[in-house]
């Protein structure tokens, strides 16, 4: 069970480090490109990736889609938590689930359960009530947790399949992907240094490598609790989606101040039921 706290504190400690990183004039893109840097290297020390079984007829679209996804959804995922706070970013990010749910039915022609079809429809309206805002002066970005949830949702699905091919292990998959996306951060960077007159400043790099630190925190404990929890994958999947909503709008609210209306607060329970729903359907199976 300590593997899984581990995991929804780090998972919520990113966006509290971008968060934190707003009061100061920091590059985002330069952030993405040292959270790569440094997970790469920590992916490299923990995992030890066998690189030579890395072949010609490795999953390369697979790849090469992720790479060019994972930088782009961190951007995205700044942008959201600016205009739209920790509570709702996060809240997002873990609905994103209904994404490869819809993807197995859909694609790969999974069955629907009752249990599964309950938290679907649940989770649809819960999504829309955590995201509304009331009419203002200031445009509503919900642009842009929404596309977190399109986004994190596609990478979801696009990691299950990377899993499915046996060649390769999946750590040593993992570490490709990373050496990919770091070379898409560094094009973000040298775009936003050329084009946008952005600095190259130290405190760019220290919140790259703390962003770094607990984003791999987060893949590794996540890993470590799903091994621990074998027999009985539903505790972690549950864990974490619910544990990361009910952390973020905590830290969300009491540290930062954000601003919900109880409308917000009946879509994060609604949330919360949804992922009930959604592990009850995995037991179910």
């Amino acid at each position: 069970m300590l593997y899984l706290i581990f995991s929804i504190i780090c998972s919520v400690l990113v966006g509290v480090i971008f968060k934190v990183a707003r009061k100061y004039k920091i590059s985002v893109t330069q952030i993405a490109t040292y959270n790569y840097g440094f997970a790469l290297l920590l992916c490299y020390l923990f995992f030890e990736p066998k690189i030579t079984d890395v072949t010609p007829v490795a999953p390369w679209a697979l790849y090469t889609a992720l790479i060019v996804l994972l930088p782009t959804i961190l951007l995205l995922m700044v942008l959201s938590i600016k205009h739209m706070g920790i509570v709702k970013t996060d809240a997002a990010q873990r609905l994103s689930l209904f994404i490869p749910i819809l993807a197995a039915c859909l694609i790969f022609h999974e069955a629907f359960n009752n249990y599964k079809l309950i938290g679907l429809l649940i989770g649809l309206p819960a999504l829309v009530l955590i995201l509304y805002k009331r009419a203002d002066k200031s445009a509503n970005k919900w642009l842009y947790p929404t596309l977190v949830l399109l986004g994190f949702g596609t990478v979801d699905v696009l990691f299950k399949q990377v899993a499915l091919y046996k060649q390769i292990p999946y750590t040593t998959s993992l570490f490709v992907v990373f050496c990919g996306s770091l070379v898409v951060a560094v094009l973000y960077a040298l775009y936003a240094i050329i084009f946008k007159q952005h600095k190259i400043k130290i405190i760019n790099l220290a919140f790259g490598i703390l962003v770094g630190i607990f984003n791999f925190g987060n893949i590794l404990f996540y890993m470590r609790a799903h091994k621990a929890f074998a027999e009985n994958p539903s505790t972690v999947f549950a864990g974490m989606n619910m544990g990361v909503i009910v952390l973020g709008s905590f830290v969300g609210v009491v540290a930062f101040k954000e601003k919900l209306s109880k409308i917000n607060y009946l879509g994060i329970f609604l949330a919360l039921v949804a992922i009930v729903f959604i592990t009850l359907s995995q037991l179910k199976k």
